[in-house]
């Protein structure tokens, strides 16, 4: 077993990364393999170095969740930590749903990091802790609104396809069901939803899909922010 938790590092700004660096290298466990400046850099060093931990910017060059997919589904031994100044409730939810085992704050402290990481290859989620009782809290206020759980399996499936971006015709071509049967489960969903149109309800999936994404977070050794705060 490696001795040590190999890291990579993407981000767009040289000096603030090479900082990262240099205070992740001050410990022993720690080892950063190789760094990069965009989203197609971290993909890249994911794919070629096999890191146990790869550190990347949400605001970067290139598609950063695209990235964080690609690692997350195609390369199951590297966790993808989000090391960034966004607060941006979506970008957070974001990264999560793309596969990103953890959120952290720049301006955060060496050892709060260091932890961050340590949690993170281990297999937990770490969230900067204020940030997601914030998360949390905002996302209690959409419950009341969210039914997705009346939506039946291939409603969901369409659904889910639709928020990427498919077109009816694509949709039936990668569930194998024909377009006319898209369209009569778009117009189940939209009901269900209470949604107008297909903007209305990726919005409304969205929402729900935050909700789960929220309610999985864990801080440390498998806290939930509320009970780490507590200290119970």
């Amino acid at each position: 077993m490696n001795p040590f938790i190999r890291i990579g590092i993407a981000d767009d700004h040289p000096m603030l990364r090479e900082g990262v660096a240099n205070t992740l290298r001050k410990r022993a466990d720690l080892q950063v393999v190789e760094q990069g400046a965009n989203a197609d850099d971290a993909r890249d060093i994911a794919q070629r170095v096999r890191p146990d931990v790869m550190l990347m910017d949400v605001n970067m060059p290139g598609d950063v969740f695209a990235a964080v997919r690609f690692i997350s589904t195609r390369l199951s031994g590297v966790k993808v930590l989000m090391l960034t100044v966004s607060e941006s409730e979506d970008d957070a939810f974001m990264a999560l749903e793309a596969g990103a085992s953890g959120y952290v704050l720049k301006g955060v402290s060496g050892p709060e990091l260091v932890l961050a990481i340590r949690s993170v290859a281990k297999g937990e989620t770490y969230i900067t802790p204020e940030f997601a009782n914030k998360l949390r809290s905002n996302s209690k206020q959409h419950e009341a609104e969210i039914h997705k759980g009346d939506l039946t399996h291939r409603e969901e499936q369409v659904i889910r396809e639709v928020s990427k971006g498919l077109t009816n015709r694509e949709v039936a071509s990668k569930l194998l069901i024909s377009e006319k049967t898209v369209k009569h489960h778009m117009g189940c969903v939209m009901q269900k939803l209470h949604a107008r149109n297909r903007v209305e309800a990726v919005a409304a999936l969205r929402r729900y899909t935050e909700h789960e994404a929220v309610g999985r977070l864990h801080i440390g050794a498998g806290e939930t922010p509320m009970d780490s705060r507590s200290g119970s």
